[in-house]
């Protein structure tokens, strides 16, 4: 939008509490605390009854990390925006082992991560600006090394990271609705694979042959069904469940079988790693930003 006074044009002139994607009977954080605490209950049952160690680990992690995002997410932007920058540096250091980026690249990488979520705190108008530096620096890396064999993976790989973890603006950004987007996406992944599990049928992509369009169907309307219980069913929000979590889990499969590994890494008990956990929140959060910020 073009100022009054201004001789330039500023693509992305918004405010981190100008974002309004939420339904309106949910203002701020607070509200949504009991209905995820609800969900966290009656996901605990469901996982018990149906005594799957891997889905019983997955709701413990969830048990310990959910409170704890609340209570950062409830100091306000500043604390969304450390806690996406944290998140991010530890995406990108499971990327970047997982894919095999030297140090210098994974380190250029992280801080480039890290730099996003922290604009889109402190000057929300110049995120274009460092997103656009992020792939410079990153890009520039190899370049510098004078890498004649392995300089274009580096570049591409160093690249994609980048543009894969630049949702997590959408932490800050989006506010309460982050929150409810991050509710509707991990109800909707445990319940996509035990739909695909229980009821088979085709499969889903070569990219991950064990998942079936069963489980993508029963895990969407799990999600769909989150938002609307949290009174943020919107068409930006709704989109970016049904569509951007499960492309966000293919698109992380194709990198791992490029990769030829199993899990981003193995440090998260019952879930691989961090990567594995938020891969469809990632593109969720890219489509809910494309579909709300004008």
């Amino acid at each position: 939008m073009t100022g009054g006074g201004t001789t330039g044009v500023d693509v992305m002139d918004v405010d981190v509490m100008d974002v309004d994607v939420m339904g309106g009977g949910v203002t701020g954080v607070g509200d949504l605390i009991p209905y995820i605490a609800g969900a966290l209950v009656i996901g605990g049952i469901a996982v018990a009854l149906s005594r799957r160690r891997e889905y019983i680990l997955r709701w413990c992690v969830w048990a310990v990390a959910v409170p704890v995002v609340i209570a950062i997410l409830h100091a306000g932007p500043g604390g969304a925006a450390a806690l996406a920058a944290a998140v991010g540096v530890v995406c990108a250091a499971e990327y970047g082992l997982l894919t095999r980026l030297p140090r210098p690249d994974r380190v250029m990488l992280a801080t480039a991560v890290a730099a996003l979520p922290v604009t889109a705190w402190l000057a929300p108008a110049q995120s274009p600006r460092v997103f656009g530096g992020a792939v410079l620096s990153v890009a520039l890396v190899p370049l510098f090394a004078g890498d004649a064999a392995g300089g274009l993976k580096r570049l591409c790989l160093g690249v994609l990271g980048v543009v894969w973890f630049a949702p997590l603006i959408g932490v800050v950004l989006l506010g309460p609705a982050a929150l409810a987007l991050f509710a509707a996406v991990s109800v909707a992944d445990i319940t996509a694979s035990f739909g695909g599990r229980l009821l088979g049928g085709p499969r889903l992509s070569p990219l991950s042959p064990a998942k079936h369009w069963s489980g993508v169907l029963t895990g969407t309307a799990a999600g769909l069904g989150v938002l609307a219980l949290l009174d943020a069913f919107t068409p930006a929000l709704a989109t970016a469940a049904a569509f951007g979590a499960p492309l966000g889990d293919l698109l992380e499969s194709m990198v791992k079988r490029g990769a030829e590994v199993k899990d981003s890494a193995s440090w998260l008990v019952g879930a691989g790693g961090l990567l594995d956990r938020l891969d469809s929140l990632l593109l969720a959060l890219a489509l809910a930003l494309l579909l709300s910020l004008g």
